[in-house]
């Protein structure tokens, strides 16, 4: 996967951590929070670690090889050896990935024309790509996600699909990191049950645009984990 962008692990670090804004607990219940999940993290069962893996990116080779490398010394260890992963996914591994992601639909609140126009938006992307549309959504506040969403699948339906595979594997290297982040603060053990469980919310595809989905980006892995895509 070369490099160039809401759930379980959804983890871009969008929104709310553990159910409150990180802003209210500060900076180092956020940093005491991740180091307390990767201890945890480093002390799982293959099993269940690649299942949380999973739900980060639907690569079986990445998530095979993520839970064979720990322990992680630190949380900058873990989310550099997720990129070194993702670079190093082959087409295969990136089709399954893709594969794993989900489109889904903007918040409940939005106006029945963005529903339209997103719907719309995606099934143009799908017919010409093959798989949901991803995108990190990290940098962006909720109130954006929308629309960043809508213009990304305009300017990169205009992609030949070779350029396209690259943009979409880097969107998915980003979302694998900031799902890995959330994992971290959101417990492993809960990650991988919600994984078993299937693809839901954040986890699926661009990710839900739904403020503190885990993994936005517009697409969630829908299958053996949950992801982000739109």
């Amino acid at each position: 996967m070369t490099a160039p962008a809401h759930d379980p692990a959804d983890a871009r670090a969008n929104g709310p951590v553990n159910g409150t804004d990180a802003r209210a607990n500060g900076p180092g219940a956020v940093v005491n929070g991740r180091t307390n999940g990767l201890r945890r993290f480093n002390a799982l069962p293959p099993d269940i670690a690649e299942a949380a893996l999973l739900v980060c990116c639907g690569s079986r080779r990445w998530a095979q090889r993520m839970a064979a490398h720990r322990p992680y010394h630190d949380v900058d260890s873990l989310l550099a050896a997720s990129d070194e992963a993702s670079y190093d996914l082959s087409h295969a591994d990136l089709a399954e990935a893709l594969a794993a992601e989900a489109s889904s639909g903007p918040p409940h609140s939005a106006p029945a024309a963005a529903r339209t126009a997103l719907r719309a938006a995606h099934a143009a992307y799908e017919s010409s790509f093959g798989h949901a549309f991803v995108i990190s959504l990290d940098e962006h506040r909720p109130e954006e996600y929308l629309d960043q969403v809508l213009a990304g699948i305009r300017a990169r339906l205009a992609h030949e699909p070779d350029h396209e595979r690259s943009v979409s594997a880097d969107e998915l290297r980003r979302l694998a990191r900031g799902r890995l982040a959330r994992l971290l603060t959101s417990g492993p053990d809960g990650a991988a049950h919600r994984a078993a469980a299937g693809p839901t919310g954040p986890t699926a595809g661009v990710a839900d645009l739904t403020p503190g989905a885990t993994g936005l980006t517009t697409g969630a892995p829908g299958s053996p984990a949950a992801g982000s895509a739109a």
